[in-house]
């Protein structure tokens, strides 16, 4: 059902049909990657995380990690994920096809700037064998991004590293 969510999200710009159904699982950046023939750095991951009012999504890139000293700066409070069952319930959709396409109102969703690197990025379309190629105004647009941040680090970023970067409150696409 979750698919469904999502193309019919998409249908307002007419990119229901350009949604991807992989033979093959998407539901992790390595099988997403695997299945659309991308670097696993192009596949824009769903982060699901607890808020005081519900639930909230960010896209990053497939190879950084969110930065909860970072992301604590950001908000104001500790990142706590959702698990499985909250994150369908909050979502619609199941961990693997979490994507910001057919979202109940009230989750907001906020983009990394490490997303920023590609033309073009490939978020889930709500199945674990799903995804659309997007660029990033399409991905801003569509996802209804409240806002760009700078959350994340990649895997191999020093704590030196990390401390030289802030939330970015009003990041415009240029």
């Amino acid at each position: 059902m979750s698919i469904e969510s999502a193309r019919e999200h998409l249908k307002q710009w007419g990119r229901h049909g350009d949604v991807i159904e992989s033979r093959s699982s998407t539901a992790t950046v390595a099988e997403a990657a695997a299945a659309l023939g991308v670097i696993p750095a192009r596949i824009a991951k769903s982060i699901s995380l607890k808020t005081e009012c519900g639930a909230m999504l960010i896209l990053s890139a497939g190879d950084v990690k969110l930065d909860n000293k970072k992301f604590k700066e950001c908000f104001g409070y500790k990142a706590r994920m959702l698990t499985a069952d909250e994150a369908l319930e909050a979502t619609g959709h199941a961990i693997g096809g979490v994507c910001p396409f057919g979202l109940p109102s009230g989750v907001d969703v906020y983009l990394d700037v490490s997303l920023r690197r590609f033309a073009t990025v490939f978020p889930a379309c709500g199945s674990g064998n799903s995804a659309i190629e997007l660029t990033l105004d399409e991905l801003h647009e569509y996802a209804r991004n409240k806002r760009w941040i700078d959350v994340c680090k990649s895997a191999d970023q020093t704590p030196a590293m990390q401390s030289m970067h802030a939330c970015t409150k009003d990041v415009s696409i240029e």
